[in-house]
Order: structure tokens, then sequence, then C-alpha cells
């Protein structure tokens, strides 16, 4: 194919791309940039199969065949809920393709080696391995089959230096290498790399989980990026460095919205707490002057993703809308533990995109709430975050519902709310014991 037309395609496959991501910014666009990204993709594989040669075509459409039917198996039969563990796990396996194909391209024999493409096959092969075995890691804890809660080790932070340090010696050794003396090498390096991601990626957790899978996602598109370096693709290359970009973007916007700095999250250093809150009465006013409700708001979390109850709480909302009452839901930047989960939640329940708000959309409107409703969202309302100190959820911005003038809380049939500071909620316990005998 004549290079003018090969760059004009590749040209307009890579603008189908953009527009289909940048549709993904709206739940109600993100069905057709779905479709279109889904197109640029098809038509990329298309210039690949009749602009390159390839052996054993058989053989790859064979490949292509049983990788989409595993996929559309599973993306079938997932629910909403295990969207998060399934995306870590689809990060995973571009991270894992990302390094293999690196991983040949440096072993194979080759007469002349480009510098540039040489040093991007190296770095492609240690952070797809890297990328690869973080993103199992948070899938496993997404999934539910692990804690989410981060996992330290003794002396975490000296492993993991040693580990970086081992990777860059090894990455310089692979450089200097040649032959089956760079196979070993290269062998080595994706062990190193498979290491460093597990014990990197096992310090995050709780609230910070949103920031890791972000980040996966730019280490993955940074990895493909790489590859097509290596493999001279101009594709690849830009697609790659969209979503390392992308990705990028997503974990500072996460860390904002978290009052989380990105160093802090991936080393395990506390957050500083925010400044003490206000004055909490513990007896609300009466709600509003009529004693009915005016103003509601719906706090949705990960409880409610996990009983599956979108579907009642939409419900619920529609008819409180029928009774002439306003309704919002108040959303939280790790409801559902990935970056706009909770969005597509609810919008799966056909809850109208309008009466979702994003945290700093909201926050200042509880204190002239009439009833707060809170499913399945408890970490994200605790006021403890502002002032406690030394806690997963410390210095995370809250949704403020404590402000509201009444707080009604979904949770188990035999719970006993028990109002106060528990020092001195315990401490009263305590006095009480001690006086009935």
């Amino acid at each position: 194919m004549d290079s003018t037309w090969q760059l004009l395609i590749d040209g307009l496959i890579i603008l189908i791309l953009i527009i289909g991501m940048w549709r993904f910014s709206s739940p109600e666009r993100a069905a057709s940039g779905n479709a279109l990204a889904a197109l640029g993709l098809l038509l990329a594989l298309g210039v690949v199969w009749f602009s390159h040669t390839i052996q054993e075509r058989a053989l790859v459409v064979a490949a292509i065949l049983a990788g989409a039917a595993a996929g559309g198996s599973v993306a079938w039969r997932v629910n909403m809920l295990q969207i998060p563990a399934m995306v870590a796990f689809q990060h995973g396996a571009g991270s894992l393709a990302a390094c293999i194909t690196s991983f040949v391209e440096l072993t194979r024999d080759r007469v002349e080696w480009v510098a540039v493409s040489r040093i991007s096959g190296i770095l492609g092969l240690i952070v797809g391995a890297a990328a690869f075995s973080g993103s199992i890691v948070a899938g496993v804890k997404l999934a539910g089959l692990a804690r989410q809660t981060p996992t330290v080790l003794p002396q975490h932070g000296r492993v993991h230096a040693a580990l970086v340090a081992s990777v860059a010696v090894c990455g310089g050794v692979a450089w200097c290498c040649a032959g089956s003396a760079l196979l070993g090498v290269a062998l080595l390096l994706v062990g190193l790399a498979i290491l460093w991601g597990v014990v990197f990626a096992m310090r995050v957790g709780g609230a910070d989980m949103p920031v890791l899978i972000s980040f996966l996602n730019a280490a993955t598109g940074l990895a493909a990026a790489l590859c097509g370096v290596t493999i001279q693709n101009r594709l690849l290359i830009a697609c790659g460095a969209f979503v390392a970009a992308s990705g990028t973007v997503l974990t500072h916007a996460m860390c904002v919205a978290m009052n989380r700095h990105v160093f802090r999250v991936f080393t395990g250093t506390a957050a500083a707490p925010n400044a003490a809150p206000a004055a909490v009465t513990d007896v609300p006013p009466p709600v509003g002057t009529t004693g009915v409700p005016e103003k509601v708001i719906v706090i949705p979390g990960y409880g409610m993703a996990l009983a599956h109850a979108q579907f009642e709480a939409a419900q619920l909302a529609r008819r409180l809308q029928d009774l002439g009452r306003e309704v919002r839901f108040a959303i939280h930047p790790i409801a559902g533990r990935m970056p706009g989960h909770m969005h597509v939640l609810l919008a799966e329940a056909e809850v109208d995109s309008d009466l979702l708000f994003d945290l700093p959309e909201i926050n200042d409107q509880f204190a002239q709430t009439d009833l707060v409703l809170i499913v399945g969202a408890c970490d994200v309302v605790n006021p403890a975050a502002i002032h406690a100190k030394g806690t997963p959820i410390s210095g995370m911005p809250i949704l403020a519902a404590h402000e509201a003038r009444q707080v009604i809380v979904c949770n188990l049939e035999k719970t006993i709310l028990l109002l106060g500071d528990a020092k001195a909620t315990l401490g009263d316990l305590l006095a009480r014991l001690d006086g009935s005998t």
C-alpha cells in the first residue's frame, strides 16, 4: 500500500478511536463511544491483515477466534459489580500481550537494531510484566478473592527499592547482551518485573483502589506504545500513548478527588487530615416546616452494588419524585471501587443522569437537605475522615451527610446504631457496666 494512503488510513483510525474514547465521558454517549472504539480496532486489525505479510494465517485466525470467544463469554456473564475486577484483568491481558511481543522482538535474530527500538523493547518488557502482575493483584482484590486492605511486607519500602534497582541493573545488562545470553537475561528481567508489580500493587488497597486501577490503565497504555515503537507500528504507538495519557490524567484527577498525593498512595504514607469539622449536633432539627422531607439526597455505595439494589433505589427515587419531592443522587469518587462505576451502575437502573451529582457539585447542599438516604456507603460519609489520623480514610473527602436534618442508613436488620464519639461511647458503656456490678 502506498505510504501516503497508509498514513491517511492510520490517521482516520486513530481519529475514530479518539472520538470513541472521548464519548466515554458521558453515560448517554458511552454506548456509541464503545461502538466507535470497537470499529476503530476492527479497522486496525484489517489494516494489519491486508498490509503486512503474515505467515500461518490460519493459526492467527484461530487465535483471534479463540480470544474473541473467551472474552465474549466472560463479558456476557459478568454483572456490574464484577466490572472493576474484569477491567483490572483486561489491563493485565493487554500488558501481558505487550510484554510477550517485546520479549519475542528482543530475543529473535535481527541483522541490525535501531537503538530506540531496542530501548523501547526492554522498557516494554519491564512495564508490561510489572503492569501485568500489578493488574492481577488489583483484580484479585476487586473480585473479593483477597482482602482489599493494603498488604505491607516487613521492610516493604526497602524490598520495593531493591526490586527497582535489580530491574534497572538487569535492564542494563540486557542492553549489552545478545543471542542465548539475552534470552536468559530477558527471562530474569520478566521475573523481576513481575515480582516488582506484585510488591508495588499489594500495598495499595481500600479507598485508594481507584487510583491504582487508573494508574495501571496508564501503565498498560505505555507498555503498548513502547511495544509499538519496537515493532514500528504507528497505530499501536498512537493508541497506546492515548491510553497512557488519559490514564495519567485520570490518576491525577482521582488523587485530587481523594485528597491524596500519588506518592503517598503508592508508598503507603498516611495522608494529612483536613481541618476539624464543624460541630454536629446529636439531635437533628425537625425535618422541613411540615415534618415531611421535601429535599432528599440518596448516597449509593459499594454496599448497594453488592446487594444489586440499584433498581430499587431508582424505583424509590421515582416514587418520591411522583410525590413532588426533590431527589438527587450524590456520587463519591470511590463509590463502586472504580472511576465512573457508580454512574454506569445507576444508568443501568435507568436513573436520569441529570439527577447524578459528583461530590464537589453537591457537598454544599447537604445543610439544606431534609433527608439523606445512605445505601451501602458508610465509608464515604464518615466524618472521622476529616479529623482522624492514621486510618485508611484519613484525609479523604467525604459526602457531608452529617449536615442534613435527618439521615437514614440502610444496614443489617440486627444493627443497633449507637450515636456519639467511639471513645466517649465505649467509656460510657464501661461506666454503666461497672455501675451495674
